[in-house]
């Protein structure tokens, strides 16, 4: 089955919960997405401000693009997604109300995925093979967020982030049959300064991500997926005060992707937050409309 994973619409990059994001594809198969999500609840689009008492309420539009490339080789993927958002955020900065509507770009992503272990560049023909007979996977990422999003120095809610940041990952997919797999992924997430923070400059420690998702595959193509993470890190400083904002939080949620007909797809996933230490407090539905070629 060609039809696999498409990254979420993401409001918090820790936070996400990805299915099938190492699975792989032939040669040169093309993947259009059409995304929308919306969260509520302690979320915000960039989850490293120092906001309390949050309620929120955004609306995400996503589109996307991958590619199936050979490299070196191996099956290689490269996606970019950009998405528009519309927000409505309360909540408390240094003990004063705060409060923000806006709509507009967030920012942009690219991610790169080989494999390096169990799929070679494939024609269909053995991509078909490998799918009846699924072998163990392993393949590395990395993900590229750019600073594009809408972004206003003078206001504490935005939907940009102003800054870079980059999540590097290693992800292993283990079948147990035909119809069950394993999949886990470990990664970092690393953040550069935001030298524009009202003033001053914001900076943010790494996250230590983990994903871990069980899923089954029915011979209609459908495939459903109960999926948890954990993550922990991110505490905050602005100019010189350290924040009290350590996360060690975790989410758990299911994904199902339902071919309707030949090369299209609709994907919806929920979520909520089970750990929440530090934010994360909220629950998340998404719906896709994939197209394959």
């Amino acid at each position: 089955m060609v039809l696999g994973s498409w990254l979420a619409p993401g409001t918090a990059a820790a936070q996400e919960l990805v299915p099938r994001a190492y699975w792989p594809a032939p040669q040169g198969t093309n993947v259009l997405s059409l995304a929308y999500q919306y969260s509520s609840g302690d979320v915000v689009t960039d989850p490293s401000l120092p906001l309390v008492g949050v309620e929120s309420a955004i609306h995400i539009g996503q589109l996307g693009y991958q590619r199936t490339l050979g490299l070196f080789g191996r099956t290689t993927n490269a996606q970019l997604s950009v998405p528009y958002s519309s927000a409505h955020t309360e909540g408390f900065y240094l003990g004063l109300p705060a409060r923000r509507d806006v709509s507009g770009l967030g920012d942009a992503r690219l991610r790169v995925s080989i494999n390096l272990r169990g799929a070679p560049a494939m024609t269909p023909q053995q991509f078909r093979v490998l799918a009846e007979n699924p072998t163990t996977l392993v393949g590395i990422s990395l993900l590229v967020q750019a600073p594009t999003g809408q972004y206003d120095e003078s206001r504490l809610i935005n939907l940009g982030t102003n800054r870079w940041s980059v999540k590097p990952a290693l992800g292993v997919i283990h079948p147990f049959s035909r119809d069950w797999m394993l999949e886990f992924e470990i990664g970092g997430w690393f953040f550069g300064d935001n030298d524009d923070f009202l003033g001053q400059t914001r900076q943010q420690d790494p996250i230590l991500s983990t994903e871990l998702h069980l899923v089954r595959q029915f011979d209609t193509g459908v495939w459903a997926a109960l999926d948890a993470n954990f993550y922990t890190g991110g505490r905050t400083k602005i100019g010189t005060e350290r924040g009290s904002d350590l996360q060690r939080n975790s989410r758990f949620g299911a994904t199902v992707l339902w071919p309707f007909r030949r090369g299209h797809a609709l994907r919806g996933n929920y979520s909520t937050g089970v750990v929440t230490e530090s934010g994360g407090d909220y629950e998340v539905f998404s719906v896709s409309y994939i197209r394959v070629w």
